[in-house]
């Protein structure tokens, strides 16, 4: 038996129908296969960037800009060789034979794409293990390969690892992971939140609607890790993901379309008022002595949706004309406070998403001009505390950005959309969802 009575239908970034008459809670990050495939996948993968660590190990330039060991130089040809070391790699990080260990060539062999197998993840406390793993079996494969000795492994160490120990992180190393170290995230369960928009858009290849769904998927799978899904607050997760990032019912496509050409966030607003009208979701309440409408709704979650999927609809039309990432910020305020004063009901998560949108503003663009809204993510303290809708619309417009941020999508994130962008669980996350229902 259906644990909601809610079902809905599930449309492709075509408008194309998926899947119909999808009980809610099949869409649950606890439960469905494909976005627990995305999340494991983004747990144990790991790219390595051998042209990088081939390069650093020539050149002793590693650990970071501006630090070269001059003089320095070892005999290696890691692309000629990445077959070899490649299988090394693979025998010292599997656990047993035929487990789920995969590694796969990228770039004719410039980047490994390391599955590390889930019997390491399953034997530790953090996600760490993926990362360390394969950087110290690509540490030993090749010093093993080219027989280095003991004097010169830590150049070969260093150029894969970079800077860490004396860094937190890896600071200019050569092993890339979706997830940033367990210590940047500033709260609990933020893991999966701690991921850059611009990334999420390239893993996509810029695809609008599976950036949504991607980092949908991310935000609110990191909803359900810190708490925010328990009991009746579990439905209200579930309905923001479906509308805002699967396209639910088709209804982001919908109000798209219809504004596309000629709409503004003014004209998604009416749209979005229009079809929550037409649903049955909201209806016209009392008037005051002006002649003000106030709408009401007896399911306040569902309208908190709609708002979701509108505010997403909004950041497309006014951030896809433009082509220009900066107005996310003014869209995410702007269609609230429109809804808001339209309808009299609560903006999207009730308010939070206008709170975030007047901090990240200054943040992002403003007065402050500390960076793009492509380097900001769900973990960072000015956008953190939409729950889960605010960070895919900003994820939306960086990949619909063309080039106005000063930190770009290709700038900052092309090896994800050459790594794991190549995997079709990332690159198509509305299809892995839908498929698995």
């Amino acid at each position: 038996m259906a644990k909601y009575k809610d079902t809905l239908d599930l449309y492709d970034d075509q408008g194309k129908l998926l899947k119909s008459g999808v009980a809610l809670d099949k869409i649950s990050p606890l439960t469905n296969s494909g976005i627990l495939k995305v999340i494991d996948l983004t747990k144990r993968t790991v790219a390595v960037n051998v042209a990088g660590i081939d390069n650093a190990i020539k050149t002793g330039a590693m650990a970071g800009k501006n630090n070269q060991i001059l003089g320095r130089s070892l005999k290696v040809d890691l692309l000629k060789d990445v077959d070899a070391i490649s299988d090394k790699i693979k025998e010292m990080v599997a656990v047993s034979k035929g487990d789920d260990t995969k590694i796969t060539k990228v770039g004719g062999g410039k980047m490994l794409l390391v599955e590390v197998p889930s019997a390491r993840l399953n034997a530790a406390a953090t996600y760490d293990a993926a990362s360390t793993a394969v950087a110290a079996a690509t540490t030993y494969a090749i010093i093993q390969q080219y027989k280095i000795g003991m004097f010169d492994a830590p150049y070969v160490k260093t150029a894969v690892w970079g800077a860490y120990p004396q860094t937190m992180d890896m600071q200019g190393g050569n092993i890339v992971s979706v997830l940033s170290i367990p210590q940047n995230n500033e709260g609990l369960g933020y893991a999966l939140r701690n991921i850059p928009a611009n990334h999420v858009a390239m893993m996509t290849h810029r695809n609008a609607m599976q950036t949504a769904a991607l980092s949908a998927t991310f935000e609110q799978a990191g909803e359900f890790e810190m708490g925010m899904a328990i009991g009746p607050f579990e439905r209200a997760q579930l309905l923001l993901y479906a509308y805002q990032g699967l396209n639910a019912n088709n209804m982001v496509y919908d109000l798209v379309k219809a504004n596309g050409k000629t709409g503004t966030i003014g004209t998604v607003v009416q749209s979005t008022v229009e079809r929550a009208i037409e649903d049955k979701v909201i209806k016209a309440g009392k008037k005051g002595k002006s002649g003000y409408v106030f709408y009401e709704t007896k399911d306040p979650m569902l309208w908190n949706a709609y708002t979701a999927a509108g505010t997403m609809a909004a950041t497309m039309v006014n951030c896809g004309a433009g082509r220009f990432a900066q107005a996310v910020s003014s869209t995410l305020l702007y269609f609230n406070d429109l809804i808001e004063h339209e309808t009299g009901l609560p903006g999207c998560d009730y308010g939070r998403v206008m709170g975030v949108a007047v901090g990240f503003s200054f943040f992002s663009h403003s007065i402050y001009g500390g960076g793009g809204p492509g380097v900001f993510n769900g973990n960072h303290v000015v956008t953190r505390h939409a729950a889960g809708v605010g960070i895919p619309c900003v994820c939306v417009a960086c990949a619909l950005d063309a080039g106005t941020q000063m930190f770009g999508p290709e700038q900052t994130s092309k090896v994800y959309q050459d790594t794991f962008g190549q995997l079709d669980e990332f690159k198509k996350p509305l299809q892995t969802v839908a498929k698995a229902v």
